[in-house]
């Protein structure tokens, strides 16, 4: 089990590094009066360099006003109007130059009668059919999906989870554990989505890395024979993180936004998605420690320290990195 851990970190570690780097692309277009939309474009950007990206409306519009630049530090974003002289439903939208990234791009398109529809593009599906309207399931499943995505590629909650998994002790711990952190970051997840908690993004990142931090100390300590905590109620440091991690959760979903008309239901299957997700990761690694278990491959006693250490170097240099981020 042990051997297995330190592959494991390996694998993930230079993930982990540039957790959040690999960011998508974001189409927002807003109708403010027939036929007239407000248009948002952000890119990614890697120093001063950004992805050389761009929206494609195959039927007939036109721009209104001069594309507006800005640099938000880590993104560019341009904003402009444009008129659809051709309904935009029925419409393909495309990305220009996606199929040549390892990005995706998220699209959202807000009608005047309340309607949305949003869409993840990728590259190698960089183009699609704006319908003329998107039914509740349709928004279900894209939501979904969405949330499955946002937990596996979030690095930080994945070692946050694999730390979890360390320094729990038996089968029915794990399930209380896992149940906690399901429960807090559902609750803070909807209280910030739907506006009625407002908290800083940054430092909440910030925290984050440093719960990780915590418990990777802890798991240390446990090896060392001083259980804190973490070991002996790893539920109760699951439930109040998890919290912590909600609201990381609910500033991915800010930048999505919730389609009109389907809030609940949206909010609802993203988080349904990020629980798939996570279940998913436990699920892979709990089959893989199986997997190992009979083969006996001789270690010296300091490996078990590696993973704790790994996780909480790699922890640590995020809390450095967001904090000079403020």
């Amino acid at each position: 089990m042990r051997t297995f851990f330190i592959a494991l970190l390996f694998t993930l570690l230079p993930a982990a590094l540039f957790a959040h780097e690999v960011r998508p692309a974001y189409l927002e277009l807003r109708e403010e009066q027939g036929g007239e939309f407000s248009v948002l474009w952000k890119t990614p950007m890697r120093g001063e360099m950004r992805l050389s990206l761009a929206p494609e409306f195959l039927g007939r519009t036109e721009r209104l006003t001069p594309v507006a630049l800005r640099d938000t530090g880590g993104a560019a974003v341009q904003t402009w109007r444009l008129r659809a002289v051709e309904p935009l439903r029925g419409q393909t939208l495309r990305i220009r130059g996606l199929e040549g990234t390892m990005t995706d791009a998220l699209v959202r398109i807000e009608f005047a009668d309340g309607s949305a529809w949003v869409k993840r593009l990728t590259p190698q599906e960089p183009a699609a059919a704006i319908p003329a309207r998107q039914g509740g399931w349709a928004v279900a499943g894209e939501y979904l999906r969405l949330g499955v995505e946002h937990i596996l590629g979030g690095v930080d909650h994945l070692l946050f989870v694999l730390a979890l998994l360390l320094i729990t002790r038996g089968f029915g711990r794990l399930v209380k554990t896992v149940t906690a952190f399901t429960v807090a970051h559902s609750i803070t997840l909807a209280l910030a989505t739907l506006g009625l908690v407002h908290v800083p993004q940054r430092p909440v990142e910030a925290v984050i890395a440093l719960s990780i931090v915590f418990v990777a100390a802890e798991i240390v300590h446990a090896r060392r024979g001083r259980e804190g905590m973490a070991a002996r109620a790893p539920w109760m440091v699951a439930f109040t993180f998890g919290l912590l991690h909600g609201f990381g959760f609910a500033g991915a979903l800010s930048e999505i936004g919730l389609p009109a008309g389907h809030i609940p239901l949206a909010l609802f299957f993203f988080n349904v998605g990020v629980e798939v997700g996570q279940l998913l990761f436990i699920a892979a690694v709990l089959s893989l420690v199986a997997l190992v278990r009979h083969l006996r491959l001789p270690l010296p006693g300091w490996a078990e320290l590696v993973p704790p250490y790994a996780i909480g170097s790699v922890a640590m240099f995020w809390v450095l990195q967001r904090i000079a981020a403020f």
